[in-house]
């Protein structure tokens, strides 16, 4: 194979840890993203549905509206603190396995596979199931079909969705582009409503005494809104200025999302005071029929739809891309790992994430509770998951330190302390702030570790050497 020429000293060592780990080098992504690209890619990541949606259950948790802001806020800063600590993860060992990989390179194979199926029984399929369930509760507004609208809707969409990707269509760039458009729209429908639009008499009182508050658990809402900046910061390496330019990013893209956010829940404040926020359902559809009637419900309701939509389908697409991976590294889970050509998707791999996906559909129908019982079901194995890479990153320096590193968390060790306690006290109360759910996500995950018991026969029956991504 030939050299590569002129290789600077960090792609030079960067290399030869690579091939120290049993990891190619493989192709060099291109420096193609200008910051204002960056910035606009990773705020088109993070602001989701979620918003429409989490501001009640963060509401229901709080004790004061002050306090409801403070957290949104707080949110930022948590997750600024993560994103610096990824961006140093993911520009020291850039590879598209992401959190997989870095898992794998600082604790071994066996955490790794933990890791991955976490993210197929719960983190990603879990992640379906919210976006459904958001999807339901606002078109149950629109049109009821009685007790269990929301979670008709919820597996139509899943259902709908899986089909579609595995007769291999995808959402070109050009509808991606209008749906994103449409939200943004929407955002600016809810803030022209609730500073311009809302009624004199509408309540503002604070909640009663009685009321029990979670900080904690109202923190694992809004990080779970703010969801989506450690999938960002892996176009570090794809940005014109350089590596170190990402701190920029991340510092405007946080400030940005963290504004959208304190605008949006001041608007719905504004309109419904915060016993209104917490009794809401559709927080976004009550808003618009306080200001503007049932006509504005159906418009944001259908704008909110599509941008859950599309957070739905690319879950589902990347979801079961990384299962897909799995049956190819795991022979026990080889069925997943079958690619059909002609369609060129990975179909079993499609209709196993959709059944376990519509599974937890079930499971917040039987608590009658979707969202909720959802949020509770991913959220302690995700805190999890995002405090092991913290701790990851000190087992990494502590392993290469020789390797140079393109950005360095500033403050270290301070900041990823910081993360790592930020992380284990989110871990700590998705588990004893939360219910049944969470312990059924737990449980999932216990399965997935008692099947590590078998990994020396599994090793055995893997591939001797690594396959070719299709």
């Amino acid at each position: 194979m030939q050299e590569k020429p002129s290789l600077t000293e960090t792609e030079k060592q960067q290399e030869i840890a690579a091939n120290k780990l049993g990891e190619g080098s493989g192709g060099e992504p291109q420096a193609a993203l200008s910051m204002t690209d960056a910035i606009a890619v990773i705020v088109g990541i993070v602001v989701g549905a979620g918003i429409f949606r989490t501001p009640s259950l963060v509401a229901a948790n709080t004790e004061s509206s002050t306090w409801f802001l403070m957290t949104w806020l707080l949110g930022g800063a948590v997750s600024f603190i993560g994103a610096l600590c990824y961006a140093e993860l993911t520009t020291t060992y850039p590879h598209t396995g992401g959190d997989y990989y870095f898992l794998k390179q600082a604790f071994g194979r066996r955490l790794s596979f933990l890791f991955a199926w976490a993210r197929m029984s719960v983190i990603q399929t879990g992640s379906i199931a919210l976006l459904a369930f958001i999807i339901g509760d606002y078109l149950a507004q629109i049109y009821s079909m009685g007790e269990y609208t929301s979670a008709l809707y919820a597996v139509l969409v899943v259902v709908a969705l899986t089909g579609i990707n595995i007769l291999g269509v995808s959402v070109g760039t050009g509808a991606q582009k209008l749906l994103i458009t449409l939200e943004v729209l929407g955002i600016l429908i809810i803030l022209l409503a609730g500073f311009f639009f809302a009624p004199a008499e509408a309540a503002t009182t604070e909640p009663a005494s009685e009321q029990s508050n979670s900080l904690g658990l109202a923190m694992v809402f809004v990080l779970l809104t703010f969801g989506g900046w450690n999938e960002a910061a892996y176009i570090s390496a794809e940005l014109k200025s350089g590596h170190r330019g990402m701190v920029k990013v991340l510092l405007l893209s946080i400030l940005i999302i963290t504004a959208i956010y304190a605008l949006i829940n001041l608007a719905f404040l504004n309109v419904l005071g915060l016993n209104g926020v917490a009794s809401s359902d559709a927080v976004a559809g009550d808003l618009m029929r306080y200001t503007f009637g049932e006509g504005g419900v159906v418009l944001i309701g259908l704008i909110v739809t599509i941008a859950a939509l599309t957070s739905a389908n690319a879950t589902i697409f990347t979801g079961a891309r990384t299962n897909y991976a799995l049956g190819r590294d795991f022979r026990i889970f080889s069925a997943l790992g079958k690619w059909n050509t002609q369609t060129s998707s990975p179909a079993n791999a499609f209709m196993v994430q959709g059944g376990i996906a519509l599974a937890l559909i079930g499971l917040g129908l039987f608590t009658r509770n979707g969202f909720e019982t959802i949020v509770e079901y991913t959220a302690p194995v995700f805190w999890l998951f995002l405090l092991l890479i913290g701790i990851a990153l000190f087992v990494l320096r502590n392993k290469n330190p020789q390797l140079e590193r393109p950005f360095s968390v500033p403050l270290y060790p301070i900041t990823p302390i910081i993360f790592c306690l930020t992380s284990a006290y989110l871990f700590y109360s998705s588990l004893v702030y939360t219910g049944f759910g969470a312990l059924v996500g737990v449980a999932v995950l216990l399965i997935g570790a008692l099947l590590l018991l078998a990994l020396p026969k599994l090793d055995k029956q893997s591939p001797a050497k690594p396959t070719p991504e299709q």
